[in-house]
């Protein structure tokens, strides 16, 4: 049987109109991958915890911050990791250069590090939220214990200036 031109067309149309199948649970499955992937990688720079109760000084410093155990001085408290270890009057009373709460802080963070790498420097670190109005002998009292406890890797934190 013969067929013309316009029933070959047909025929030909019709045999290219297959249905085609997409599977749907593949493309899900790439789609759930890319987000948890994006997810996980959204944030590359630390950020430090924000409180109004302190004012960061500024400074044209050009590092980002790095993971550590963050210590904020407020002018009236000394927090570690969100937990209040001393106030400001009782650290400035005290006659030595020790805060004794804060070492005691200090030691419990660095004894819950469970898995320590044998690369890993003896001194670890530890970033200092300061306000910019909290005095010299106050500071100098943290960083002796700080020390003491075996964090001699001491970052202050600060708001970056803007390039002029």
């Amino acid at each position: 049987m013969k067929l013309s031109p316009l029933q070959k067309r047909a025929e030909r149309h019709a045999r290219n109109k297959l249905s085609v199948d997409l599977n749907l649970v593949s493309l899900i499955d790439i789609f759930t991958i890319l987000i948890f992937f994006l997810l996980a990688n959204a944030s590359e720079v630390e950020v430090l915890p924000s409180t109004k109760a302190v004012r960061l000084p500024e400074s044209t410093a050009e590092k980002t911050p790095k993971e550590t155990l963050v210590l904020l001085v407020s002018n009236q408290d000394i927090v570690v990791q969100g937990r209040k270890v001393a106030s400001v009057s009782e650290a400035m009373k005290g006659d030595g250069d020790l805060i004794e709460p804060l070492k005691a802080e200090l030691d419990f963070h660095a004894g819950r590090q469970l898995i320590r790498r044998e690369k890993e420097a003896k001194n670890k670190a530890i970033t200092i939220m300061g306000d910019k109005e909290i005095p010299y002998r106050l500071l100098r009292k943290i960083m002796v214990t700080c020390a003491r406890a075996n964090y001699g890797d001491i970052s202050f934190a600060v708001i970056q200036k803007g390039k002029a």
